[in-house]
């Protein structure tokens, strides 16, 4: 079973239902504990509907829809992956510069260079290491594809069939979906599901007004609560929301669980940025270690780096 695909979360929709606090204030807006900083305590008392904020995170599809268009533009990717030993050694990397091409209604990649170490391939250039055939299936681009939208409507819940269909489909809901529960994922699907009623009171959420890139934004925060951080999936959630649209421009996430079967510690950090009058990923970093039973231990780094012409 290929743990990865439903390990790797990157980076979803912070769906919540909760219940304002800060500096011991209950404003019983909402049904959990959220706590909240000065200026948006402030802000709601001056008639900032708070409320209509959480239910517009809630149904958030920037952050989704900046993938997938990714589908439909051009962009070169500067791609660094690196396989690590018992030691943070790397053992097998590839570096690479990719481009994908736009002709029409379809999209191809070109390989402008590559370089490898180690046994990151085997003989027939397949990927020996899971990390690697993942992040091929995220960013690379083997055959020309046609047909493609940047259209979130309905799309989210496309399922294909067969195994693999399965792990991409949960692979998708981790990424873009944290917070929910994913159906297949042993001993710790329903654990993934922080703003569930069984799940929140583990949790800490807070609220406030930050700065990134230069504009105001709300950053919205989940963190377990000391007593509980061995029993709950995330270590941190973290989502940057543009205060003039909402927009989702940054998110971080680490998250870690272990059971006699697996066990995972992932962090990723995911940047957005301008291009084509679209919201895009413009900087993507994985940092991952993880074991399933009768496999090796697979540990390693990724990192990419798109521009737009």
């Amino acid at each position: 079973m290929r743990i990865l695909f439903w390990i790797v979360s990157i980076i979803g929709l912070l769906g919540i239902e909760k219940q304002a606090t800060a500096q011991g204030k209950d404003t019983s807006i909402f049904a959990f504990p959220i706590q909240l900083d000065e200026y948006t305590l402030e802000a709601s008392r001056s008639g900032w509907d708070v409320a209509g904020f959480i239910q517009k995170i809630k149904t958030d599809t920037t952050f989704y829809k900046a993938f997938k268009t990714l589908r439909i533009i051009p962009y070169t990717a500067i791609n660094d992956i690196r396989i690590l030993g018992a030691k943070n050694e790397i053992i097998a990397s590839l570096k690479s510069t990719t481009q994908q091409q736009i002709n029409g209604k379809c999209r191809s990649m070109k390989v402008v260079e590559e370089t490898t170490t180690g046994d990151f391939y085997n003989r027939k250039r397949n990927y020996n290491y899971y990390t690697a055939e993942l992040y091929a299936y995220l960013f690379f681009t083997p055959k020309t594809i046609c047909g493609e939208t940047n259209i979130v409507a309905g799309s989210e819940n496309q399922r294909g069939k067969g195994e693999m269909e399965k792990r991409k489909w949960q692979l998708k809901q981790l990424i873009f979906n944290p917070g929910s529960k994913v159906a297949g994922v042993p001993f710790a699907g329903n654990k993934a599901a922080i703003f569930d009623p069984d799940v929140a009171p583990m949790y800490n959420f807070k609220l406030m007004l930050a700065e990134y890139g230069g504009e105001d934004c709300y950053l919205f925060t989940a963190t377990p609560k000391p007593e509980y951080k061995n029993e709950v999936v995330y270590n941190e959630l973290s989502t940057w929301f543009r205060k003039s649209d909402y927009a989702i421009v940054a998110r971080d996430y680490s998250l870690s669980f272990k059971t006699w079967v697996y066990d995972f510690d992932v962090r990723m950090k995911v940047r957005l940025g301008t291009a084509h009058g679209h919201l895009v990923p413009i900087r993507i970093s994985y940092a991952g270690n993880w074991h399933v039973a009768t496999q090796k231990r697979e540990r390693a780094i990724f990192t990419t780096l798109l521009s737009f012409p």
